[in-house]
């Protein structure tokens, strides 16, 4: 990252963040059991509001997302700006109704020695399940009382840690066209939104995770989801990564996008642990003969 990083160091963990019990936990769920953990991160120096305000200054601003807090559950297209700059927003999230994501923190070196730290612990048990562990990132968010990250996927394999303050995560199946169309997915990994359309008839199927400081919730590839805060503004540490599999999935969905311009109605990826490779690689051969786009 070009601009300066933060002006503080790593703090070191004193013990493990996950424990054995938890990793054990995650081991039997992962990659396509959504569940709930316990870690151990605690107050981490890094994630206090000033230090998260001095990151957001320092991050390339297609890093730093934020806006109004006060959102329903469905959008159309991106939220409106909530009138103030990042610093302000986060220094004041207790009051300033906002929601803000911090992307890519890895890009300054003392947020990237913790990403490298968490998914450490549970290197083994990603790599026993979905091979190699790639493309480590991190996010984080900081949200103002009440507020709402709306409904949306995410095409990582992800941990959201619970830092301060509380909040509900409400998830539903991946890859179940019922709650994002085919056409939707295809859309997003051809350029299009992460937003998604909402249905309240959705939450028959839902399943809700309350988190508390100390409890985390994993998040399947494309499961979606919204978050609601709770009372108290909140931060929250979300570790992700990508596998062999979520990227074929990614270019299935891309490859779907290209048959369907032909009139076709393709079917959708398989999900783990079927490999969806030969649309995958076909993508791959499109895209370097340059007749992807």
């Amino acid at each position: 990252m070009n601009a300066h990083s933060p002006s503080f160091g790593l703090a070191s963990v004193q013990r493990s963040t996950f424990d054995d019990d938890g990793r054990q936990t995650f081991a039997k769920h992962y990659p396509e059991g959504p569940h709930r953990l316990r870690h151990h991160l605690g107050d981490h120096c890094l994630l206090e509001l000033d230090a998260l305000a001095e990151l957001a200054e320092a991050l390339p601003d297609t890093s730093v997302e934020y806006n109004r807090g006060d959102l329903p559950i469905g959008i159309d297209g991106k939220p409106r700006s909530n009138g103030l700059t990042i610093a302000e927003t986060i220094r004041q999230v207790a009051k300033s109704n906002s929601w803000a994501v911090l992307k890519n923190v890895e890009q300054a070196a003392p947020y990237k020695a913790l990403l490298t730290s968490l998914l450490d612990e549970i290197s083994v048990e990603i790599e026993a399940k979905t091979g190699a562990l790639l493309t480590p990132q991190a996010y984080i968010f900081i949200s103002s009382p009440n507020a709402v990250t709306p409904y949306h996927f995410d095409p990582e394999h992800n941990i959201l840690l619970q830092i301060r303050g509380s909040k509900t995560m409400t998830q539903f199946p991946a890859g179940d066209a019922r709650f994002a169309a085919d056409e939707v997915h295809e859309g997003y990994h051809t350029g299009g939104p992460r937003e998604l359309s909402w249905d309240e008839s959705f939450m028959n199927a839902a399943q809700t995770f309350p988190l508390e400081p100390g409890e985390a919730v994993y998040v399947p590839v494309m499961a979606p989801h919204f978050v609601r805060n709770g009372p108290q503004s909140s931060v929250s540490l979300s570790i992700t990564w990508r596998s062999e599999w979520s990227y074929a999935e990614s270019e299935t969905r891309a490859f779907n996008h290209i048959l369907r311009k032909f009139g076709l109605t393709p079917k959708a990826p398989s999900r783990w642990p079927q490999t969806n490779r030969a649309k995958s690689l076909g993508f791959r051969v499109l895209r370097k003969a340059g007749l992807a786009g």
